[in-house]
């Protein structure tokens, strides 16, 4: 790609357009809220929130008045769990600014600090409809650096547009558990559960005596200060963790655990979760999963199996779908359509990439769904947005109308329109 092209990416990538009022006028507008779906509806944005949601509101003199006749409408995709903003080309020998190793900082580490919102990834996933993702860390195996933590770190909410756009830091503390969390607590599942345990019984100690602290009297713990005080909104029950796990046997004793300890918890993986459907509908546990992983990929995953998203859902447990790839977070609507194909009902799927995960992580107040008072993170679709062939329009971060352009779409639109190299020209 020639310098001047480069530029113009950047400047396209980087500077959306200034929001003002603007209104969507004449679109099918699933809400996702208590308004439902709204036939030739009428969506009001005003200076980046929404003003007004119907099928009777008046268009302001002077508005951006955009016509989505045909189309449909929907609130902006929300990623529940990646890594965006922290890789991108995998494996290459860069920073792993994702990836958690060593003992010296735990819970405690943080990567907001690490976010790069000019990441190409970034306009890869916003331009197909992704309008917010937790970026969270990883606990990174074992190789020549050094082996990671059960405990990875603090996840945070962002958003794919805006200049200041960390949303909200220590949404949750990310957990191995089960086979992976195995593999950072020498080889068994039963000594990562203690790590677990030890940890949060010195973040209850270092709570209990932190004016000794104060008062320069220290105590002997395993963990560092940074980590303990990142623990304890876990051990307040206000931060939730987000658990990779799998197996229902682990998943029994998360249960027990959640119980113990009077914490929150996030299935992340959960393989197996539909086995533990009801329980975990009880436990208000909710359950980051992905339709498509119905193999059996390790002895956690053996009864993987298309359908367990309707089956988690049906229970009544709050679920989110995952894609899987920071790469390609944008699949989630794919993901979400194979979910209604095996049993999930079709609204179901739609809030299961949007609003829930707001819920999930606390922030359903502002985003998740088209509703008077909330952030403008907008999407318009063609047709049905869990259609595989079908991409977004247009989107709209608070308000701000995204420029449809990434790198990808650069690169495509270079080389359909030239004759190029022998290589690249149409045959």
């Amino acid at each position: 790609m020639s310098r001047l092209l480069t530029l113009f990416a950047i400047s396209l990538i980087a500077a959306p357009a200034l929001a003002g009022t603007t209104a969507i006028v004449g679109g099918k507008v699933h809400t996702v809220g208590p308004q439902g779906t709204i036939e030739n509806g009428t969506v009001l944005i005003v200076d980046g929130r929404i003003a007004a949601v119907g099928d009777d509101v008046d268009v302001p003199a002077g508005a951006d008045t955009i016509d989505a006749t045909g189309k449909v409408v929907t609130p902006g995709l929300f990623a529940p769990f990646s890594q965006l903003g922290l890789v991108e080309v995998s494996s290459s020998a860069g920073p792993t600014d994702g990836s958690q190793r060593g003992e010296r900082f735990t819970a405690g580490f943080d990567v907001a600090d690490a976010y790069n919102p000019r990441s190409t990834l970034i306009a890869i996933n916003r331009v197909e409809g992704v309008t917010r993702a937790v970026s969270a860390p990883s606990p990174g195996y074992p190789d020549a650096s050094g082996a990671g933590h059960i405990l990875a770190g603090l996840a945070a909410i962002v958003n794919l547009g805006d200049d200041e756009p960390i949303e909200q830091r220590s949404v949750a503390v990310v957990v191995a558990l089960g086979e992976s969390g195995s593999y950072f607590a020498g080889g068994t599942r039963a000594a990562a559960w203690l790590m677990l345990r030890n940890a949060l019984d010195e973040a209850l100690d270092y709570r209990e005596h932190r004016r000794d602290f104060e008062r320069g009297m220290r105590r002997e713990y395993v963990h560092g200060i940074a980590d303990l005080e990142a623990l304890q909104g876990v051990i307040n029950g206000n931060t939730p963790m987000i658990i990779g796990i799998n197996r229902a046997s682990d998943i029994e004793v998360l249960l027990r655990f959640v119980d113990e300890y009077s914490v929150k918890a996030i299935i992340s993986g959960g393989a197996e979760a539909w086995m533990l459907a009801d329980e975990l509908a009880a436990a208000a546990i909710p359950v980051i999963v992905d339709p498509t992983a119905n193999l059996p990929s390790s002895f956690d995953a053996l009864n993987a199996r298309l359908g367990a998203t309707a089956i988690l859902a049906e229970a009544g447990v709050k679920v989110a779908i995952s894609e899987g790839s920071s790469h390609n977070a944008r699949n989630i609507t794919q993901a979400a359509g194979n979910a209604v194909a095996h049993g999930l009902d079709w609204e179901a799927a739609l809030r299961a990439i949007t609003l829930t995960p707001a819920e999930i992580y606390g922030t359903a107040n502002t985003a998740g769904s088209l509703e008077v008072g909330k952030v403008a993170d907008v999407v318009i679709w063609p047709g049905d947005p869990l259609e595989v062939t079908n991409y977004a329009d247009q989107v709209f971060i608070k308000g701000e109308k995204i420029p449809m352009v990434s790198r990808q779409t650069l690169l495509r639109d270079r080389y359909l329109k030239s004759d190029g190299p022998p290589a690249y020209r149409k045959k």
